[in-house]
């Protein structure tokens, strides 16, 4: 089931944004008019690597469950796989979006032992950091350099030009990851360390542990203090937050047409079908195949 799980590739973001390929698994968007409109209403996981440096505007954005709230100056860095909901699109947006495959990093990196330093490539969560001015301007000079030397690649000495700004680009990136890591560290309290366990437990477990208390039970709490918590650092309770893991992963699901309404339920580990859709039409107010169809 997990190889048919639909994912975004680049060339399917690309379709979305109305815009065409440059060069093989990687991609610079600069915005070239503000973003009004949501141009991924639905839920989705990429299978790259996503920079994105937020130059104005807002949106409210979820990643892995967790909302974040992106405003000017703001890097986002996302990992493969991370379930991705543009929630709204707040004030109009202009931002840059730096998209690369895995591959892609190994094959352009200038030491394959260095990828390792790129620590922010190893999190299974989206980061967002704020930037100072100083550091907004760099980046951006070095991904319209990118941008050139991607769309130039066979020039002379092309793929070594690109190799070369790409790793500027990471090492600049590595190097601000690095100079916040500890800083996030110490500011991040106990109750938002909690709530960063109980996400990564709960995305390990979701399909097959939907009780509040095994959850509890793993971070040696009581039910009640676990949910006061999550509801406090996330807005949501604990049996919120477990039915929109469920709910997220069935939208998604539901993407893929190779996949049954029946194969969906099946995989998510509901009793039956109609089980498993009176669930989805609580929360979505529409049937599975309803949500299909307008999908």
């Amino acid at each position: 089931m997990k190889e048919n799980i639909k994912k975004n590739s680049i060339n399917d973001i690309l379709e979305a944004l109305g815009d065409t390929p440059q060069a093989d698994e990687l991609y610079i968007y600069i915005s070239k008019e503000n973003i009004h409109e949501n141009p991924f209403p639905y839920p989705f996981r990429s299978d790259s690597y996503t920079i994105l440096i937020i130059l104005s505007g807002s949106a409210k954005i979820q990643f892995n469950l967790m909302q974040y709230n992106l405003q000017p100056d703001d890097i986002v860095l996302i990992s493969p796989h991370t379930v991705t909901h543009i929630i709204e699109i707040e004030s109009s947006m202009s931002l840059i979006g730096v998209t690369f495959t895995l591959n892609f990093a190994l094959s352009h990196s200038l030491n394959r032992t260095e990828v390792n330093a790129f620590e922010f490539f190893a999190s299974k969560n989206a980061l967002n950091l704020k930037l100072k001015k100083e550091e907004i301007e760099g980046l951006v000079k070095l991904a319209y350099l990118l941008h050139e030397k991607n769309t130039a690649a066979s020039a002379f000495y092309g793929k070594e030009l690109l190799t070369h700004s790409f790793n500027l680009l990471m090492y600049q990136v590595a190097a601000i990851y690095r100079e916040r890591y500890d800083e996030i560290i110490t500011k991040m309290t106990r109750k938002e360390e909690l709530t960063s366990k109980f996400i990564k437990l709960l995305e390990e477990n979701f399909k097959k542990q939907r009780k509040v208390q095994f959850y509890s039970e793993n971070l040696n709490m009581t039910a009640g203090n676990l949910s006061k918590v999550l509801k406090e650092v996330s807005g949501r309770t604990t049996g919120e937050l477990i039915d929109a893991a469920i709910i997220t992963e069935a939208c998604i699901l539901l993407a893929n047409p190779a996949l049954s309404i029946s194969q969906i339920s099946d995989e998510l580990n509901f009793s039956d079908q109609s089980f498993f859709g009176k669930f989805f039409k609580k929360h979505i107010h529409l049937s599975p195949s309803e949500y299909r169809r307008k999908t």
